[in-house]
């Protein structure tokens, strides 16, 4: 699941790029969209990728859908130069092609296919009535996030597209469309829509009647089932590359049309496929802009917790989330204050030395197992778990405190992680939920043992990191569009059997001093909550 290096190494991926014998996941990262393209052995031939940043327009965070593709064509770009400058091919076409986004969210069309209000993204909280409303009604927990609730919190304030909409999608959803002109999504991409049966793989019709009959929902123009894309589980299939899409993909020309797509999937979903967490009683933790820590669930939940996301793997299994919309924002502010520092000074550090070296002071021996009395909120937005409308960055500590560079680097990791454990102490705590294993990935855990280990202390838990953690979601929705190819075969045994048969990983038990320290911090920094609150009301969202 590396690139290839050796002469023969770069023959044979050239002929199989020549053939077609590839896939290419494109995921769409709230910092970054990531173009990887993979042989038919899970091996990462080449990648691209381009980054981009939320803005905020009407005090909602947003981005432009001249970004969307804009960004797609320099991630893709990208990636052909780097398949060109490796096997001196041009990249025509791949066996399939996946695409994958933050889930959740609000992107509303009218009729004529025109965009009715700005992309709302996964970050806005201002859908708390929402959230409430239904979950109430439904029993069934709708977080801030979902697109059900930007809609019915649309309705509540008498927007005035309302009455226009006549489709609403995610990213993934939005792109998979113009790239096929099918308004399809992957299950799991779906359950941050709206309700998915366990037992069809499809919306709960139970629940979509229970929305259809409030008469604020009853007295619109539409039905709700008719504004909805349809579901579509792992391994079916989802359409092919027009020609208008392939040049949406690659304005030059050279990438032909025709080529099968997969549905396409949310980064959760891409998440458990890249960590080989489908399975019941598998869980992983995907960190980047975001974090969540995801279980495939053994048993249904017996009560409604807010703290917990009822969402589908791939292949529409039940799962529950814990999702926390902070992790790396303010940590990586941080990092760059430092690499501004070591320029400064005339000793400037290439980023992976820079984080390295920042993060091994964190378990280092001049690290205090509970930061030292150090608190960091990382809370760049709102935040559910934390009953935070808004976010404040917020670094804070008491005088006797010992401030040192790796009880400050500790503070970070952990304040990062514990929104996040919140919903996940909900699960095995309150619900008995069991967890075979629990795998890492995502960026953060490119340097080796660190935020693994933390991560180990945090849950109390062995934590695996795999050969693929920093390959993240783009190579997850890879492997997913090569399953196309091999449908007939359960996702969980395809995986097992195929893509992780040789995979190497290394497990990180949970040191006893760490779980303490972890335990310690996490009261502190719960208790010292309303300095959150403090911030928002003393320090303005917008500059």
């Amino acid at each position: 699941m590396t690139m290839q290096n050796s002469e023969g190494d770069v023959g044979a991926a050239a002929e199989k790029i020549r053939k077609g014998r590839t896939s290419l996941g494109i995921e769409f990262g709230s910092t970054r969209i990531k173009a990887v393209l993979i042989d038919d052995e899970y091996a990462t031939l080449a990648s691209g990728d381009h980054g981009w940043e939320n803005h905020l327009e009407n005090g909602l965070w947003t981005y432009s859908l001249d970004e969307v593709w804009s960004g797609l064509q320099s991630a893709y770009a990208a990636l052909a130069a780097d398949v060109k400058a490796r096997y001196g091919e041009r990249l025509t076409t791949t066996g399939a092609i996946g695409f994958s986004a933050m889930m959740h969210g609000y992107l509303a069309f009218d009729k004529d296919d025109n965009l009715l209000v700005p992309f709302r993204t996964w970050r806005n909280s201002n859908t708390h009535e929402a959230h409430e409303r239904l979950s109430e009604l439904f029993q069934y927990n709708i977080p801030e996030r979902w697109s059900i609730a930007h809609l019915y919190q649309c309705i509540l304030n008498h927007e005035a597209h309302v009455p226009q909409l006549a489709f609403f999608t995610t990213l993934s959803g939005y792109v998979h469309w113009h790239m096929t002109g099918r308004k399809v999504i992957g299950v799991g991409d779906a359950s941050g829509m709206f309700p998915i049966d366990p037992a069809t793989h499809s919306w709960d019709q139970g629940i979509l009647a229970q929305f259809a009959g409030l008469p604020e929902v009853a007295e619109q123009p539409w039905r709700i089932a008719d504004l909805l894309p349809e579901p579509l589980v792992a391994g079916a299939e989802a359409g092919t590359l027009t020609a208008e899409g392939a040049k949406l993909i690659d304005p030059t020309g050279v990438l032909n049309p025709g080529i099968p797509l997969a549905a396409p999937e949310g980064d959760a979903g891409t998440g458990m496929v890249a960590t080989n967490s489908v399975r019941v009683r598998t869980g992983n933790v995907s960190a980047g802009t975001s974090i969540f820590a995801t279980v495939v669930l053994d048993h249904r939940l017996e009560r409604l917790h807010p703290e917990v996301d009822l969402v589908s793997t791939p292949a529409g299994d039940p799962a529950g989330m814990s999702h926390a919309n902070n992790f790396t924002s303010d940590l990586n502010a941080w990092v760059n204050l430092f690499g501004e520092f070591s320029k400064a000074v005339g000793k400037p550090l290439d980023t992976a030395d820079l984080y390295g070296t920042l993060f091994r002071m964190a378990i280092g021996t001049e690290a205090d197992a509970d930061a030292g009395g150090l608190i960091n909120y990382c809370f760049y937005s709102g935040e559910f778990l934390a009953g935070l409308d808004e976010g404040r960055p917020v670094f804070a500590r008491g005088p006797e405190a010992d401030m040192n560079l790796a009880n400050f680097m500790r503070a970070q990791l952990f304040g990062a992680f514990c929104p996040v454990k919140i919903g996940m102490d909900v699960m095995t705590h309150d619900e008995g939920v069991k967890i075979d294993s629990l795998v890492g990935h995502g960026g953060i855990f490119a340097t080796p043992q660190v935020a693994q280990k933390i991560l180990a202390a945090a849950f109390n838990t062995p934590i695996k990191v795999m050969s693929t953690a920093a390959e993240g979601g783009a190579w997850g929705m890879a492997v997913l569009a090569d399953y196309l190819k091999h449908a007939d075969t359960p996702l969980d045994k395809y995986l097992d059997e195929r893509v992780f048969a040789g995979a190497r990983s290394t497990t990180e038990n949970p040191d006893p001093a760490d779980v303490t320290g972890f335990e310690e911090y996490f009261a502190t920094f719960r208790k010292a909550l309303p300095i959150e609150q403090a911030a928002i009301q003393a320090i303005d969202l917008e500059r």
